[in-house]
């Protein structure tokens, strides 16, 4: 460029130079400048004209011919428009391949603007969500799929894991929804059916919860006779014996109690009503049972809990998820041991702890706790008496009241798990009645 505007003020010397020259020749030097830079300029004008022409074309013409910087101009446009439209061919290319393979993929994509408007989806999605190209682009992505649950979803914007929910045309298939952020506040939604996995774990569900149910019948029957035959003057042998199998029937039976209860749980991952739950008395409740559980261990049980603050969910779930935290505290604690439950709410919502001074886990072993019938150590989560399920409960107790689970454990150190509550489901205390504790009570012997 800096090369053009050289050329261009050498040609207007060279014109204001030989103007003046002529102009001598007839003693008018000011009127042949004047009229040379008229001619020049006019000159310049005619040029410029026929390159705004060019450009205007907006086809592959060449270039018109032009001498001197005009002609060179003209070629140098040409090249970059060329290239310009090279790149242009390449980008388009790529457009039409991400299109094509978009419209194979047999999972819904959906691009949405910073304001929330639908920009482009592919052809799974208007399968799944019932999107029109022709009236629903442009539109707010909150008035198309108007689901609270997703709602809810969408404005929290924390998207680590997906949700599933019933499909907005059919309710008949069920649609997992996953947005990850990009670029100036843009997201990428990615809808997939999972139908087919949703009726393979129901039936596994089925099958765990059929299977324990036969179980029950059975097993009553084998306690019952076991505790008439200990009813009687038995050699210590067979005493023995018989003391053995009734254990490991108790055993069995609280976990096919588990599996069931466990089963349920899975079964849907929302609760069906929420109602008041006075957490200082449950948790007194616990504590009574969880001393009677560590009685001849010396274990100390404290309790540290704010009573102006309760949770809205389903009781008796959640007295099950806290229970199963405090007894294997109690479980996995020496002999006089200190356990502490704690109930606090802050900004974040309402907490639930357990700490222990206990023998800890291992950080490798963390991540897998929550999982179905996985024990750090085999030989002694069998003589604690546990069934495996206590810590997939609490997940699965957590996940349909919307909470979450952090643990905290050094080896040889102790443990701490806690439940994080969203700050909707905490209310103001009220106080409980007496009928309605005594109700308790009785709903949780039961």
């Amino acid at each position: 460029m800096h090369n053009q505007q050289h050329k261009m003020l050498i040609s207007l010397l060279t014109a204001l130079c030989i103007s003046g020259v002529i102009g001598l020749m007839f003693g008018k030097l000011g009127w042949g400048l004047a009229v040379g830079a008229i001619i020049w300029a006019l000159y310049q004008v005619r040029h410029f004209s026929s390159l705004i022409n060019w450009l205007e074309r907006e086809d592959d013409s060449e270039p018109p011919e032009a001498p001197g910087h005009w002609g060179s101009l003209l070629d140098e446009l040409s090249r970059l428009q060329k290239r310009h439209r090279n790149r242009e061919r390449d980008l388009r290319s790529v457009i039409i391949r991400f299109q094509q393979s978009s419209a194979a993929l047999q999972d819904g994509v959906v691009i949405i603007d910073n304001n929330n408007n639908l920009e482009w989806w592919n052809r799974s999605a208007d399968r799944l969500l019932g999107l029109k190209a022709a009236s629903d682009r442009g539109k707010p992505v909150m008035n198309l799929l108007r689901d609270p649950r997703f709602i809810r979803y969408y404005k929290k914007g924390n998207y680590e894991d997906p949700i599933d929910l019933p499909g907005p045309t059919n309710p008949d298939i069920r649609l997992q929804y996953q947005i990850s952020s990009f670029g100036n506040n843009d997201r990428l939604l990615v809808v997939r059916d999972i139908t087919r996995l949703i009726r393979l774990e129901q039936t596994r569900q089925d099958f765990v919860a059929n299977a324990s149910h036969e179980l029950r019948t059975p097993l009553t029957v084998i306690r019952g006779y076991l505790e008439t035959f200990l009813d009687q003057d038995l050699p210590r042998p067979m005493a023995r014996a018989l003391g053995q199998m009734q254990t490991q029937s108790k055993r069995m039976e609280n976990l096919v109690s588990d599996l069931l209860l466990l089963s349920r749980l899975e079964s849907s991952h929302h609760i069906s009503d929420e109602n008041p739950v006075h957490i200082h008395n449950m948790m007194l409740q616990i504590q009574q049972d969880a001393t009677e559980l560590g009685r001849s261990q010396g274990h100390v049980i404290s309790l540290e809990a704010d009573p102006q603050f309760d949770l809205a969910g389903h009781e008796v779930e959640l007295h099950s998820s806290f229970s199963n935290l405090v007894f294997n505290a109690v479980r996995y604690t020496p002999s006089d041991g200190d356990i502490v439950m704690r109930w606090w709410v802050d900004d974040k919502g309402g907490h639930f702890s357990v700490t222990d001074n206990g023998i800890g886990i291992d950080s490798v072993h963390l991540p897998r706790l929550t999982e179905r019938f996985y024990r750090v150590d085999e030989s002694r989560s069998s003589a604690s008496g546990g069934t495996g399920l206590g810590l997939a409960i609490v997940k699965h107790v957590l996940v349909r009241h919307g909470a979450q689970l952090s643990v905290e454990s050094r080896h040889g150190e102790g443990s701490t798990f806690t439940c994080h509550f969203p700050p909707e489901l905490v209310l103001r205390s009220e106080p409980a009645s007496a009928e309605s504790l005594t109700a308790s009570a009785d709903e949780h012997d039961i």
